[in-house]
């Protein structure tokens, strides 16, 4: 994601009114705007995959994914972003009558890409560790195959469980919802370099 270059700082209210207006959608943190770049085929692949295999097991419960064109507020960190795969179970509670951003996600997951990884592992989790109803955070590598798991604890804290066996199952722990590793990445291709040999993406987002 890049900054947006017309003004320095905006309010909530005056991001809302240009994001529900504009062609490309943009993520807001403390007054400043960012636009959000065009993903990889293997970061859409992954995604694609977890929507229709999570969607297959909550048919018919009380739960369903919403892909990243749902919009989240997080009040107390003053932010609104579009994560990747979104889970809900049971009633969604929308910010307005427009029903275009939801405020009680219970599952969040995010695909990693180089450019975001250390937000989506810093900075964006310590807002979404705001959100009251979160129950799970999910980052799942595009490159390699490994899902991470945070579940939250009753003392606030967040238990992490990595899934790397590419022959296993990946597990949500507060739904029940298991998916084979092969199906998650089923159509990716792996790069011959591990993620670890390879230098950092740039990071023009808020930490």
């Amino acid at each position: 994601m890049t900054a947006v270059p017309k003004k320095q700082f905006y309010s909530e209210a005056e991001y809302l009114e240009l994001e529900r207006a504009a062609e490309f959608r943009s993520e807001y943190y403390d007054g400043e705007i960012f636009a959000m770049a065009g993903a990889k085929f293997a970061h859409n692949c992954v995604k694609d995959n977890l929507v229709i295999e999570l969607g297959r097991r909550f048919k018919g419960g009380r739960c369903r994914t919403l892909s990243s064109d749902m919009r989240v507020n997080i009040p107390r960190a003053k932010a609104f972003t579009y994560p990747d795969i979104l889970i809900v179970c049971g009633e969604p509670i929308f910010l307005d009558d427009k029903q275009d951003t939801l405020l009680n996600p219970t599952v969040i997951i995010e695909v990693l890409s180089p450019s975001t990884e250390n937000f989506n592992r810093r900075g964006k989790f310590r807002r979404y560790q705001k959100i009251a109803t979160l129950q799970e955070y999910i980052l799942v590598a595009q490159d390699e195959p490994l899902c991470e798991r945070f579940v939250r604890g009753e003392d606030d804290s967040w238990i992490l469980t990595t899934f790397d066996d590419p022959t296993g199952q990946f597990a949500l722990a507060t739904i029940s919802a298991r998916i084979p590793m092969a199906d998650i990445y089923r159509g990716v291709e792996f790069p011959p370099d591990p993620p670890s040999s390879r230098p950092p993406g740039r990071r023009d987002i808020p930490r």
